[in-house]
């Protein structure tokens, strides 16, 4: 399948070679840096850097997609799991978000990902690769949609359960119910104007950080003598109610599937780079500072929890709420104080949903490519597009009918789907030899260290490598189960 980029009323056939861009000096310069890349502006650019780096921010949800993934990790090591599992992958992760910047400040263009793969891989495999990374980056983005929402109808069914005095518990119908209302409300405040959607980034953001003050603070001076944790347990209690009966080290690893879905999907900045002023220097900034905040700042709610939470992690896993993080504020916060703080919760998690399928659609590489593509005049988003994510989004959900394994497998399918397309471009870069030769943006690593251009290429290499490998080894321990825990079992 040929991948054809477009400009405006004319192709662009990258395949043949053939580049032919408009050269407006009535155009902005963000306009101008985007036709360079073969395509026509068509969005209106009404994000500012801040409102770029709150979007990244907002999708990745800090607390409430801890909340929806504590499940993971008190299981697999408790307190070790929660701190310096935590601790591990955001270091890490890092890296990933700065070898992703470099290319989003060279070319920012809502493709990325499968743009970057085209233009710096070998064109002997170049178009196979693209197609991989754009259904691979498609699929973890819809993926990661389904997974959010329905980790945002546990909660809103958990609330139910607090308020009932734990003397309700939710069925798989009852959730997916939930869970199509709320991805059809996400498909239509996504196809709200961009003017709107991008000034309510600044609400977003401002709830996310208020939601994990109120944890950071409240929880130590709410929280009973019985539930509070000495330091050496908080840092160094170990617990493992593996189902499966991993080995204590290897179940460790698998409480990674915590942290790395909770930091995902911080490639959102590059796909409103087209919507974006200074896309340039937004995209990376975005993309950096809301791995690196949402790192450090969920490693000290971490550390709260670690602190707050008791010690006895099957009464946590196994409580009738069916929430760690719901029961763990029940037992410090009360019942009133519990439904006020997860209000908080399940609204912030709401507001995380979104969906973007329209940059490949333009590129004519889906199925129905041109319906999806269409841009409403009135709105001016790729309202179809939505629809078709929320579609799928829906079908995907239908996973959590078939058990625990097929529901874990949701939240991990948009990570494996997500690093898949991460590191195509990323290894293109340095190993593709394409025609055409990475150009280094604002920000790049070689220029912060002086370098001239044709020594930015080495300098990035390094944490290209770790990024990639810490990538690959996600990969695989995500292929091993990883079920929530089973209260009975020891460990």
């Amino acid at each position: 399948m040929a991948i054809r980029f477009k400009s405006g009323e004319q192709e662009v056939l990258h395949l043949q070679g053939i580049s032919e861009v408009a050269d407006d000096e009535s155009i902005s310069s963000d306009n101008a840096a985007l036709a360079t890349l073969g395509y026509r502006q068509e969005f209106k650019r009404s994000f500012t850097a801040f409102e770029v780096f709150a979007i990244g921010f907002s999708v990745i949800g800090l607390f409430p997609s801890m909340s929806s993934v504590l499940t993971f990790a008190i299981p697999y090591g408790g307190p070790v799991a929660l701190v310096w599992g935590w601790g591990i992958c955001s270091f890490f992760l890092m890296f990933i978000a700065l070898a992703l910047a470099e290319l989003g400040s060279a070319a920012p263009t809502s493709g990325g990902l499968y743009y970057w793969t085209w233009s710096y891989a070998s064109p002997r495999w170049r178009n196979l690769l693209s197609w991989i990374v754009g259904y691979s980056n498609s699929i973890g983005l819809i993926g990661g949609v389904a997974s959010v929402d329905w980790g945002c109808a546990v909660q809103i069914l958990a609330a139910v359960s607090i308020g009932r005095d734990e003397q309700f518990t939710p069925t798989t119908p009852m959730i997916y119910g939930v869970f199509a209302a709320i991805v059809l409300s996400h498909a239509f405040i996504a196809s709200l104007a961009t003017p709107v959607i991008a000034r309510l980034q600044g609400v977003y953001v401002l709830l996310n950080l208020l939601l994990c003050a109120i944890i950071i603070i409240a929880l130590p001076i709410a929280t009973p003598k019985e539930f509070r944790n000495s330091a050496s347990f908080a840092f160094g209690g170990f617990t493992n109610h593996a189902v499966v009966g991993w080995s204590n080290g290897f179940a460790f690893i698998l409480s990674f599937l915590a942290p790395l879905w909770t930091i995902g999907g911080f490639d959102a900045p590059v796909h409103i780079s087209e919507e974006a002023t200074n896309a340039k220097v937004a995209v990376p900034w975005g993309i950096i500072s809301g791995v690196g905040i949402a790192g450090i700042v969920g490693f000290v709610i971490n550390i709260v929890l670690a602190f707050c939470m008791g010690t006895d992690m099957s009464s946590i896993v196994g409580n009738p709420i069916e929430q760690p993080m719901a029961t763990i504020l029940f037992n410090s916060l009360g019942k009133n104080g519990t439904l006020g703080v997860w209000s908080i919760v399940v609204f912030v998690q709401y507001l995380m949903g979104s969906a973007t399928v329209f940059a490949f659609a333009r590129d004519g590489a889906l199925p129905f490519s041109r319906s999806l593509y269409r841009v409403s005049p009135l709105t001016q988003t790729p309202i179809t597009a939505v629809l078709a994510c929320a579609t799928v989004a829906l079908l995907l959900a239908l996973l959590a009918f078939a058990g625990d394994a097929a529901d874990s497998a949701l939240f991990s399918l948009s990570i494996v789907s997500q690093y898949t397309a991460y590191c195509v471009p990323i290894l293109s870069r340095f190993l593709g030899r394409g025609e055409r030769r990475f150009v280094p943006g604002p920000f790049s690593l070689g220029r912060a260290s002086g370098t001239a251009d044709a020594r930015a290429r080495v300098q990035g290499a390094p944490v290209a490598a770790v990024a990639v490998a810490w990538m690959a080894f996600s990969i695989t321990i995500l292929a091993f189960p990883a079920l929530p825990g089973n209260p009975g079992a020891g460990g």
